[in-house]
Protein backbone atom coordinates (compact mmCIF):
# COMPACT_ATOMS: atom_id res chain seq x y z
CA UNK A 1 0.00 0.00 0.00
CA UNK A 2 3.00 2.33 0.72
CA UNK A 3 3.64 2.11 -3.59
CA UNK A 4 0.70 4.15 -3.93
CA UNK A 5 -0.57 5.64 -0.52
CA UNK A 6 0.95 9.01 -2.76
CA UNK A 7 -1.35 7.88 -5.40
CA UNK A 8 -4.44 8.24 -3.41
CA UNK A 9 -4.10 11.02 -0.72
CA UNK A 10 -7.88 10.92 0.80
CA UNK A 11 -7.39 8.57 3.39
CA UNK A 12 -10.51 7.08 3.75
CA UNK A 13 -10.54 5.46 0.32
CA UNK A 14 -7.24 3.42 1.06
CA UNK A 15 -9.61 0.69 2.25
CA UNK A 16 -11.29 0.45 -0.99
CA UNK A 17 -8.51 -0.80 -3.26
CA UNK A 18 -9.89 -4.05 -5.00
CA UNK A 19 -8.91 -6.41 -7.71
CA UNK A 20 -10.05 -6.02 -11.07
CA UNK A 21 -11.69 -9.06 -10.46
CA UNK A 22 -14.26 -7.83 -7.55
CA UNK A 23 -14.51 -4.55 -9.21
CA UNK A 24 -15.95 -6.43 -12.82
CA UNK A 25 -18.04 -8.77 -10.26
CA UNK A 26 -20.39 -5.85 -9.86
CA UNK A 27 -21.52 -5.14 -13.08
CA UNK A 28 -24.84 -6.82 -14.13
CA UNK A 29 -26.80 -7.75 -17.28
CA UNK A 30 -28.06 -4.71 -18.97
CA UNK A 31 -26.32 -2.03 -17.08
CA UNK A 32 -25.00 1.37 -19.04
CA UNK A 33 -20.94 1.61 -18.75
CA UNK A 34 -19.00 5.00 -18.91
CA UNK A 35 -15.33 3.88 -19.51
CA UNK A 36 -12.68 6.79 -19.65
CA UNK A 37 -10.57 6.74 -22.58
CA UNK A 38 -10.34 9.08 -26.05
CA UNK A 39 -8.53 7.83 -29.27
CA UNK A 40 -6.38 5.18 -27.24
CA UNK A 41 -4.89 7.73 -24.05
CA UNK A 42 -6.09 7.38 -20.94
CA UNK A 43 -8.12 4.55 -20.97
CA UNK A 44 -9.13 2.04 -18.38
CA UNK A 45 -7.28 -1.27 -19.02
CA UNK A 46 -8.13 -4.07 -16.15
CA UNK A 47 -11.34 -3.86 -15.24
CA UNK A 48 -12.30 -4.02 -18.98
CA UNK A 49 -9.93 -7.12 -19.39
CA UNK A 50 -11.50 -8.47 -16.00
CA UNK A 51 -14.74 -7.72 -17.33
CA UNK A 52 -14.39 -9.92 -21.09
CA UNK A 53 -12.61 -12.82 -18.57
CA UNK A 54 -16.09 -13.13 -17.05
CA UNK A 55 -17.83 -13.67 -20.20
CA UNK A 56 -16.01 -16.81 -20.72
CA UNK A 57 -18.65 -18.59 -17.72
CA UNK A 58 -21.57 -16.27 -17.37
CA UNK A 59 -24.25 -14.66 -20.12
CA UNK A 60 -24.63 -10.81 -20.31
CA UNK A 61 -24.88 -7.66 -21.98
CA UNK A 62 -23.70 -4.19 -21.38
CA UNK A 63 -23.55 -0.29 -23.23
CA UNK A 64 -20.32 0.61 -23.48
CA UNK A 65 -20.45 4.72 -23.70
CA UNK A 66 -16.78 6.24 -24.03
CA UNK A 67 -14.82 9.56 -24.89
CA UNK A 68 -13.48 7.88 -28.01
CA UNK A 69 -11.50 4.95 -29.16
CA UNK A 70 -10.24 2.72 -26.45
CA UNK A 71 -6.53 1.30 -26.37
CA UNK A 72 -4.94 -1.86 -25.00
CA UNK A 73 -6.96 -3.95 -27.74
CA UNK A 74 -10.03 -3.63 -25.43
CA UNK A 75 -12.76 -2.71 -28.12
CA UNK A 76 -11.74 -5.66 -30.05
CA UNK A 77 -11.93 -7.73 -26.59
CA UNK A 78 -15.40 -6.55 -25.93
CA UNK A 79 -16.28 -7.05 -29.75
CA UNK A 80 -15.09 -10.67 -29.65
CA UNK A 81 -16.64 -10.80 -25.91
CA UNK A 82 -20.01 -10.99 -27.09
CA UNK A 83 -21.34 -8.98 -24.14
CA UNK A 84 -21.60 -5.46 -26.16
CA UNK A 85 -25.39 -4.88 -26.40
CA UNK A 86 -24.30 -0.98 -27.88
CA UNK A 87 -21.51 0.91 -28.07
CA UNK A 88 -21.10 4.56 -28.73
CA UNK A 89 -19.50 7.19 -29.74
CA UNK A 90 -16.65 6.50 -31.50
CA UNK A 91 -14.46 3.62 -31.93
CA UNK A 92 -11.35 2.76 -34.74
CA UNK A 93 -10.76 -0.81 -34.25
CA UNK A 94 -11.33 -3.31 -37.70
CA UNK A 95 -12.67 -6.35 -34.89
CA UNK A 96 -15.06 -3.71 -33.78
CA UNK A 97 -15.92 -2.59 -36.92
CA UNK A 98 -16.88 -6.20 -38.64
CA UNK A 99 -18.94 -6.36 -36.00
CA UNK A 100 -21.08 -3.22 -36.20
CA UNK A 101 -21.38 -3.81 -39.39
CA UNK A 102 -22.57 -7.75 -38.83
CA UNK A 103 -25.56 -6.10 -36.50
CA UNK A 104 -23.98 -7.87 -33.80
CA UNK A 105 -24.16 -4.98 -31.48
CA UNK A 106 -25.47 -1.30 -31.98
CA UNK A 107 -23.45 1.70 -32.69
CA UNK A 108 -24.32 5.21 -31.83
CA UNK A 109 -22.19 7.46 -33.93
CA UNK A 110 -22.81 11.01 -32.32
CA UNK A 111 -21.08 14.07 -32.40
CA UNK A 112 -18.93 14.06 -29.37
CA UNK A 113 -19.68 17.05 -27.74
CA UNK A 114 -22.98 16.19 -27.56
CA UNK A 115 -22.58 13.09 -25.22
CA UNK A 116 -22.14 14.65 -22.06
CA UNK A 117 -25.78 16.65 -23.05
CA UNK A 118 -27.20 12.85 -23.78
CA UNK A 119 -25.82 11.85 -20.13
CA UNK A 120 -26.78 14.99 -18.36
CA UNK A 121 -30.20 15.30 -19.78
CA UNK A 122 -30.99 11.48 -18.46
CA UNK A 123 -31.16 10.41 -22.28
CA UNK A 124 -27.97 8.12 -21.33
CA UNK A 125 -28.01 6.86 -17.67
CA UNK A 126 -24.23 5.25 -16.38
CA UNK A 127 -24.71 3.22 -13.83
CA UNK A 128 -21.12 2.21 -13.17
CA UNK A 129 -18.41 5.18 -14.40
CA UNK A 130 -14.58 3.06 -14.71
CA UNK A 131 -12.03 5.81 -15.03
CA UNK A 132 -8.23 6.05 -15.04
CA UNK A 133 -6.58 8.56 -13.02
CA UNK A 134 -3.23 9.63 -12.10
CA UNK A 135 -4.49 10.19 -8.56
CA UNK A 136 -6.94 11.05 -6.16
CA UNK A 137 -6.59 14.30 -3.58
CA UNK A 138 -7.11 14.98 -0.40
CA UNK A 139 -10.37 16.02 -1.11
CA UNK A 140 -11.37 13.10 -2.62
CA UNK A 141 -11.09 15.22 -6.31
CA UNK A 142 -9.97 12.68 -9.52
CA UNK A 143 -6.95 13.62 -11.51
CA UNK A 144 -7.18 12.01 -15.24
CA UNK A 145 -4.20 10.90 -16.79
CA UNK A 146 -3.35 11.27 -20.67
CA UNK A 147 -7.32 12.49 -21.38
CA UNK A 148 -10.42 14.30 -19.84
CA UNK A 149 -12.69 12.80 -22.50
CA UNK A 150 -16.19 12.11 -20.89
CA UNK A 151 -14.72 11.71 -17.52
CA UNK A 152 -16.23 14.43 -15.72
CA UNK A 153 -19.94 13.47 -17.37
CA UNK A 154 -19.70 9.95 -16.19
CA UNK A 155 -18.33 10.79 -12.97
CA UNK A 156 -21.21 13.51 -12.04
CA UNK A 157 -24.17 11.67 -13.32
CA UNK A 158 -23.31 7.24 -12.74
CA UNK A 159 -24.84 5.90 -9.84
CA UNK A 160 -21.26 4.27 -9.31
CA UNK A 161 -17.52 5.07 -9.42
CA UNK A 162 -14.67 2.62 -10.29
CA UNK A 163 -11.32 4.39 -9.95
CA UNK A 164 -7.92 2.82 -11.75
CA UNK A 165 -5.01 4.32 -10.16
CA UNK A 166 -2.14 4.18 -13.31
CA UNK A 167 1.28 3.89 -11.51
CA UNK A 168 2.24 4.14 -15.30
CA UNK A 169 1.72 7.41 -15.97
CA UNK A 170 3.73 10.50 -13.82
CA UNK A 171 2.57 12.11 -11.47
CA UNK A 172 3.52 15.28 -12.80
CA UNK A 173 0.42 15.40 -14.94
CA UNK A 174 -0.97 16.82 -11.85
CA UNK A 175 -2.26 20.52 -12.40
CA UNK A 176 -2.07 20.07 -16.60
CA UNK A 177 -6.34 19.48 -16.26
CA UNK A 178 -8.90 22.07 -16.75
CA UNK A 179 -12.02 20.50 -15.47
CA UNK A 180 -14.97 22.90 -15.64
CA UNK A 181 -18.94 22.07 -16.29
CA UNK A 182 -20.99 24.44 -17.93
CA UNK A 183 -24.34 23.19 -15.85
CA UNK A 184 -27.82 22.43 -17.17
CA UNK A 185 -28.82 23.71 -20.82
CA UNK A 186 -31.31 26.70 -20.08
CA UNK A 187 -29.68 27.39 -17.07
CA UNK A 188 -25.97 27.76 -17.89
CA UNK A 189 -24.19 31.04 -18.46
CA UNK A 190 -21.74 31.79 -21.60
CA UNK A 191 -18.37 29.82 -20.84
CA UNK A 192 -15.63 32.05 -20.01
CA UNK A 193 -12.83 31.14 -22.22
CA UNK A 194 -11.76 33.57 -25.08
CA UNK A 195 -7.89 31.93 -25.53
CA UNK A 196 -6.40 28.40 -25.61
CA UNK A 197 -4.49 29.08 -22.83
CA UNK A 198 -7.15 30.76 -20.25
CA UNK A 199 -7.90 28.41 -17.24
CA UNK A 200 -12.10 28.71 -16.47
CA UNK A 201 -12.44 25.11 -14.02
CA UNK A 202 -10.43 22.88 -11.44
CA UNK A 203 -7.38 20.96 -11.71
CA UNK A 204 -9.73 17.36 -11.36
CA UNK A 205 -13.12 15.88 -11.06
CA UNK A 206 -14.86 16.67 -8.27
CA UNK A 207 -16.98 14.03 -7.12
CA UNK A 208 -19.10 12.70 -4.39
CA UNK A 209 -16.41 9.95 -2.54
CA UNK A 210 -19.57 7.65 -1.34
CA UNK A 211 -19.95 6.74 -5.00
CA UNK A 212 -16.49 5.42 -5.74
CA UNK A 213 -17.09 2.39 -4.60
CA UNK A 214 -13.49 0.64 -5.50
CA UNK A 215 -10.13 1.09 -6.90
CA UNK A 216 -7.67 -0.30 -8.54
CA UNK A 217 -4.10 -0.18 -9.67
CA UNK A 218 -2.93 -0.85 -12.74
CA UNK A 219 0.74 0.34 -14.32
CA UNK A 220 0.26 0.06 -17.64
CA UNK A 221 1.10 2.75 -20.24
CA UNK A 222 -1.46 3.85 -22.79
CA UNK A 223 -1.59 2.17 -26.57
CA UNK A 224 0.89 4.15 -28.58
CA UNK A 225 -0.82 5.49 -31.84
CA UNK A 226 -0.91 3.55 -35.13
CA UNK A 227 -0.68 6.47 -37.28
CA UNK A 228 2.06 6.65 -40.15
CA UNK A 229 4.87 9.08 -41.04
CA UNK A 230 3.95 11.87 -43.27
CA UNK A 231 4.81 10.80 -47.26
CA UNK A 232 5.20 12.98 -50.51
CA UNK A 233 1.84 12.92 -50.73
CA UNK A 234 0.88 13.97 -47.59
CA UNK A 235 4.04 16.86 -47.91
CA UNK A 236 2.58 18.10 -51.26
CA UNK A 237 -1.01 18.28 -49.90
CA UNK A 238 0.71 20.21 -46.46
CA UNK A 239 1.95 22.40 -49.02
CA UNK A 240 -1.52 22.69 -50.90
CA UNK A 241 -2.47 23.99 -47.23
CA UNK A 242 -0.16 26.34 -46.84
CA UNK A 243 -0.59 28.25 -50.61
CA UNK A 244 -3.97 28.98 -48.73
CA UNK A 245 -2.97 30.08 -45.67
CA UNK A 246 -0.19 32.78 -47.37
CA UNK A 247 -3.54 33.79 -49.58
CA UNK A 248 -5.46 34.00 -46.88
CA UNK A 249 -2.66 36.69 -45.43
CA UNK A 250 -2.16 38.19 -48.10
CA UNK A 251 -5.76 39.21 -48.67
CA UNK A 252 -5.54 40.10 -44.76
CA UNK A 253 -8.04 37.57 -43.11
CA UNK A 254 -5.41 36.41 -41.45
CA UNK A 255 -2.12 37.25 -39.83
CA UNK A 256 1.15 35.19 -39.95
CA UNK A 257 0.04 33.39 -36.41
CA UNK A 258 -3.48 32.18 -38.57
CA UNK A 259 -5.78 31.25 -35.54
CA UNK A 260 -6.03 28.69 -32.86
CA UNK A 261 -5.88 25.00 -35.21
CA UNK A 262 -7.76 22.05 -34.63
CA UNK A 263 -6.89 18.67 -36.51
CA UNK A 264 -8.56 15.60 -36.47
CA UNK A 265 -6.99 12.20 -36.09
CA UNK A 266 -5.30 10.37 -38.20
CA UNK A 267 -2.31 9.83 -40.32
CA UNK A 268 -3.33 12.29 -43.06
CA UNK A 269 -4.56 15.26 -40.61
CA UNK A 270 -1.57 14.75 -39.30
CA UNK A 271 1.07 14.55 -41.77
CA UNK A 272 -1.03 17.75 -43.37
CA UNK A 273 -0.33 19.69 -39.91
CA UNK A 274 3.15 18.26 -39.21
CA UNK A 275 3.99 20.30 -42.84
CA UNK A 276 3.98 23.54 -40.70
CA UNK A 277 7.14 22.65 -38.78
CA UNK A 278 9.43 24.10 -41.94
CA UNK A 279 6.52 27.09 -42.40
CA UNK A 280 7.37 30.74 -41.65
CA UNK A 281 4.04 30.88 -39.14
CA UNK A 282 4.64 31.16 -35.51
CA UNK A 283 3.23 32.24 -32.67
CA UNK A 284 0.56 29.37 -33.44
CA UNK A 285 -2.23 27.84 -30.65
CA UNK A 286 -3.88 24.73 -30.77
CA UNK A 287 -7.17 24.40 -29.27
CA UNK A 288 -8.43 20.82 -30.62
CA UNK A 289 -9.60 17.48 -29.19
CA UNK A 290 -6.61 15.48 -29.70
CA UNK A 291 -2.83 16.32 -29.68
CA UNK A 292 -1.13 13.85 -32.10
CA UNK A 293 2.98 13.42 -32.74
CA UNK A 294 2.69 17.09 -35.26
CA UNK A 295 1.52 19.47 -32.60
CA UNK A 296 4.73 18.00 -30.59
CA UNK A 297 6.80 18.54 -33.21
CA UNK A 298 5.62 22.24 -33.19
CA UNK A 299 5.97 22.62 -29.74
CA UNK A 300 9.20 21.55 -30.36
CA UNK A 301 10.01 23.41 -33.52
CA UNK A 302 8.95 26.58 -30.99
CA UNK A 303 6.14 27.37 -33.67
CA UNK A 304 3.55 26.37 -30.96
CA UNK A 305 3.07 28.62 -28.30
CA UNK A 306 0.29 27.23 -26.32
CA UNK A 307 -1.84 23.66 -27.49
CA UNK A 308 -5.14 23.23 -25.37
CA UNK A 309 -7.06 19.57 -25.88
CA UNK A 310 -9.09 16.69 -24.22
CA UNK A 311 -6.54 13.83 -25.21
CA UNK A 312 -2.89 13.29 -25.77
CA UNK A 313 -2.54 10.79 -28.54
CA UNK A 314 1.06 9.68 -29.73
CA UNK A 315 3.11 7.40 -31.26
CA UNK A 316 5.18 5.06 -29.31
CA UNK A 317 8.62 6.70 -30.11
CA UNK A 318 6.92 10.39 -29.25
CA UNK A 319 5.53 9.05 -25.66
CA UNK A 320 8.50 8.53 -24.38
CA UNK A 321 10.10 11.44 -25.27
CA UNK A 322 7.23 13.58 -24.03
CA UNK A 323 6.09 11.66 -20.95
CA UNK A 324 9.60 10.96 -19.90
CA UNK A 325 10.52 15.23 -20.10
CA UNK A 326 6.67 16.04 -19.02
CA UNK A 327 8.15 19.23 -17.40
CA UNK A 328 9.32 20.60 -20.45
CA UNK A 329 5.69 20.61 -21.99
CA UNK A 330 3.49 21.28 -19.08
CA UNK A 331 3.23 24.99 -19.17
CA UNK A 332 2.10 25.02 -22.55
CA UNK A 333 -0.28 22.24 -22.50
CA UNK A 334 -3.82 22.43 -20.83
CA UNK A 335 -6.41 18.85 -20.83
CA UNK A 336 -10.66 19.79 -21.28
CA UNK A 337 -13.51 17.38 -20.94
CA UNK A 338 -14.56 16.87 -24.82
CA UNK A 339 -17.67 18.52 -24.29
CA UNK A 340 -15.40 21.91 -23.74
CA UNK A 341 -12.85 20.77 -26.41
CA UNK A 342 -15.48 20.40 -29.19
CA UNK A 343 -18.01 22.93 -27.95
CA UNK A 344 -19.54 24.86 -30.89
CA UNK A 345 -19.86 28.09 -28.36
CA UNK A 346 -15.89 28.19 -27.90
CA UNK A 347 -15.04 27.11 -31.70
CA UNK A 348 -17.24 29.87 -32.98
CA UNK A 349 -15.72 32.50 -30.75
CA UNK A 350 -12.01 31.60 -31.27
CA UNK A 351 -12.60 31.29 -35.03
CA UNK A 352 -10.81 28.05 -35.59
CA UNK A 353 -9.05 26.29 -38.56
CA UNK A 354 -9.95 23.60 -38.79
CA UNK A 355 -8.41 20.35 -40.58
CA UNK A 356 -10.29 17.25 -40.69
CA UNK A 357 -10.15 13.74 -43.08
CA UNK A 358 -12.52 12.99 -45.27
CA UNK A 359 -13.43 9.48 -46.66
CA UNK A 360 -15.03 10.94 -50.15
CA UNK A 361 -16.54 14.14 -51.45
CA UNK A 362 -18.62 15.36 -53.87
CA UNK A 363 -18.40 17.56 -56.86
CA UNK A 364 -20.58 19.62 -55.33
CA UNK A 365 -18.80 19.72 -51.77
CA UNK A 366 -21.03 16.99 -49.67
CA UNK A 367 -18.41 15.27 -47.22
CA UNK A 368 -18.58 11.20 -46.06
CA UNK A 369 -15.83 11.04 -43.32
CA UNK A 370 -17.69 7.44 -42.10
CA UNK A 371 -19.48 4.91 -44.49
CA UNK A 372 -17.57 2.91 -47.05
CA UNK A 373 -19.58 2.80 -49.54
CA UNK A 374 -22.66 4.65 -47.73
CA UNK A 375 -23.14 1.40 -45.51
CA UNK A 376 -20.43 0.45 -43.88
CA UNK A 377 -19.26 1.99 -40.71
CA UNK A 378 -15.73 3.17 -40.22
CA UNK A 379 -14.84 4.76 -37.23
CA UNK A 380 -17.56 7.25 -36.47
CA UNK A 381 -17.70 11.21 -36.62
CA UNK A 382 -16.26 12.03 -33.81
CA UNK A 383 -15.53 15.37 -33.66
CA UNK A 384 -15.60 16.80 -37.33
CA UNK A 385 -18.90 17.76 -37.57
CA UNK A 386 -18.61 20.26 -34.03
CA UNK A 387 -15.41 22.06 -35.94
CA UNK A 388 -16.96 21.96 -39.31
CA UNK A 389 -20.18 23.56 -37.97
CA UNK A 390 -18.22 26.20 -36.54
CA UNK A 391 -15.19 26.90 -37.57
CA UNK A 392 -13.84 29.77 -39.35
CA UNK A 393 -12.42 27.87 -41.81
CA UNK A 394 -13.79 24.37 -42.26
CA UNK A 395 -10.76 22.28 -44.02
CA UNK A 396 -11.26 18.84 -45.33
CA UNK A 397 -8.13 16.57 -46.56
CA UNK A 398 -7.82 13.62 -48.71
CA UNK A 399 -5.75 11.56 -51.04
CA UNK A 400 -7.80 11.85 -54.57
CA UNK A 401 -7.24 8.18 -54.89
CA UNK A 402 -7.64 4.71 -52.96
CA UNK A 403 -6.94 1.08 -53.84
CA UNK A 404 -4.11 1.69 -56.51
CA UNK A 405 -6.69 4.50 -57.97
CA UNK A 406 -9.65 1.73 -58.26
CA UNK A 407 -11.59 4.22 -55.90
CA UNK A 408 -12.13 8.41 -56.47
CA UNK A 409 -12.43 10.07 -53.54
CA UNK A 410 -13.92 12.82 -55.79
CA UNK A 411 -16.99 11.59 -56.56
CA UNK A 412 -20.70 12.56 -58.40
CA UNK A 413 -22.37 12.19 -54.89
CA UNK A 414 -21.12 11.22 -51.61
CA UNK A 415 -22.59 7.92 -50.67
CA UNK A 416 -23.29 8.95 -46.96
CA UNK A 417 -23.59 12.26 -46.03
CA UNK A 418 -21.74 13.73 -43.34
CA UNK A 419 -20.99 17.33 -43.58
CA UNK A 420 -23.23 19.25 -45.99
CA UNK A 421 -21.78 21.64 -49.00
CA UNK A 422 -23.18 24.41 -46.64
CA UNK A 423 -20.39 23.58 -43.91
CA UNK A 424 -16.97 22.80 -45.64
CA UNK A 425 -15.08 25.86 -46.70
CA UNK A 426 -12.14 24.21 -48.52
CA UNK A 427 -11.44 20.48 -49.88
CA UNK A 428 -7.56 19.61 -49.90
CA UNK A 429 -6.01 16.67 -51.89
CA UNK A 430 -2.60 15.87 -53.31
CA UNK A 431 -3.73 17.18 -56.80
CA UNK A 432 -4.46 20.78 -55.39
CA UNK A 433 -6.88 22.83 -52.73
CA UNK A 434 -10.30 24.39 -53.79
CA UNK A 435 -11.89 27.11 -51.88
CA UNK A 436 -15.92 26.33 -51.92
CA UNK A 437 -16.41 29.73 -49.70
CA UNK A 438 -19.55 31.61 -51.27
CA UNK A 439 -19.81 29.73 -54.49
CA UNK A 440 -23.19 28.32 -55.85
CA UNK A 441 -23.10 24.52 -56.49
CA UNK A 442 -22.43 24.92 -60.30
CA UNK A 443 -18.98 26.93 -59.57
CA UNK A 444 -17.97 24.37 -57.21
CA UNK A 445 -17.94 21.40 -59.63
CA UNK A 446 -15.50 22.68 -61.79
CA UNK A 447 -12.76 24.02 -59.36
CA UNK A 448 -12.99 20.40 -57.67
CA UNK A 449 -12.88 18.32 -60.45
CA UNK A 450 -9.78 20.57 -61.87
CA UNK A 451 -8.41 21.11 -58.34
CA UNK A 452 -8.93 18.12 -56.26
CA UNK A 453 -9.71 15.35 -58.22
CA UNK A 454 -7.08 12.65 -59.84
CA UNK A 455 -6.44 12.67 -64.24
CA UNK A 456 -7.53 9.57 -64.45
CA UNK A 457 -11.18 10.69 -63.12
CA UNK A 458 -11.73 14.11 -64.52
CA UNK A 459 -13.33 13.41 -67.71
CA UNK A 460 -15.45 10.88 -66.27
CA UNK A 461 -16.50 13.40 -63.77
CA UNK A 462 -17.23 16.03 -66.62
CA UNK A 463 -19.24 13.31 -68.49
CA UNK A 464 -21.65 12.92 -65.36
CA UNK A 465 -21.80 16.56 -64.36
CA UNK A 466 -22.24 17.78 -68.47
CA UNK A 467 -25.14 14.97 -68.21
CA UNK A 468 -26.73 16.47 -65.25
CA UNK A 469 -27.09 19.47 -66.17
CA UNK A 470 -29.12 18.76 -69.13
CA UNK A 471 -31.92 17.82 -65.95
CA UNK A 472 -31.68 20.95 -64.92
CA UNK A 473 -32.11 22.13 -60.97
CA UNK A 474 -30.07 24.02 -58.50
CA UNK A 475 -27.26 20.78 -57.49
CA UNK A 476 -27.84 18.80 -60.96
CA UNK A 477 -27.63 15.20 -60.56
CA UNK A 478 -28.22 12.01 -62.77
CA UNK A 479 -29.87 10.16 -59.70
CA UNK A 480 -30.27 6.86 -61.85
CA UNK A 481 -26.23 7.46 -62.34
CA UNK A 482 -25.44 9.06 -58.81
CA UNK A 483 -24.27 5.77 -57.12
CA UNK A 484 -22.69 3.78 -60.54
CA UNK A 485 -19.42 4.93 -59.11
CA UNK A 486 -19.73 2.76 -56.44
CA UNK A 487 -22.10 0.52 -57.66
CA UNK A 488 -19.34 -0.54 -59.90
CA UNK A 489 -16.64 -0.67 -57.46
CA UNK A 490 -18.90 -3.30 -55.69
CA UNK A 491 -19.31 -5.25 -59.29
CA UNK A 492 -16.16 -5.17 -61.09
CA UNK A 493 -13.23 -3.88 -58.64
CA UNK A 494 -13.23 -0.41 -59.44
CA UNK A 495 -14.69 3.29 -59.88
CA UNK A 496 -13.15 3.56 -63.52
CA UNK A 497 -15.97 3.00 -66.53
CA UNK A 498 -14.48 0.63 -68.80
CA UNK A 499 -12.93 1.91 -71.99
CA UNK A 500 -14.65 1.12 -75.29
CA UNK A 501 -12.73 -0.43 -77.93
CA UNK A 502 -13.09 1.35 -81.28
CA UNK A 503 -15.01 0.29 -83.86
CA UNK A 504 -13.48 -0.85 -87.00
CA UNK A 505 -15.05 -0.25 -90.36
CA UNK A 506 -13.97 -2.82 -92.75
Amino acid sequence: MENFKNRIRNEELLNRVVTAEEAASWIEDGMSLGFSGFTRAGDVKVVPRALIKRAENESFKVDVYTGASLGTDTDKLLAESGILNKRSPFQADPTMRKGINRGDFYFVDTHLSQVAELIRSGVVPIDYAVLEAISITEDGMIIPTTQVGNSAIFAEHAKNIIIEINLAHPESFEGVHDIYDPGKQGERNPIPLTTPSDRIGTIGIPVDINKIKGIVINNEMDSPSNIVPPDEETQIMANHLMEFLRNEIKEGRLTNSLAPLQSGIGSVANAVLHGLVESEFEDLEVYSEVLQDAVFDLLDAGKVKFASCCSITISEGKMEEVFGNFEKYKDRLMLRPQEISNHPELIRRMGLISINTALEVDIYGNVNSTHVRGTHMMNGIGGSGDFARNARLAIFVTKSIAKNGDISSIVPFVSHTDHTEHDVDVIVTEQGYADLRGLAPRERVELLIENCAHPTYRAQLRDYYYEALTRGGQTPHVLEKAFSWHTNFEKNGTMLEPVLEPIVIK
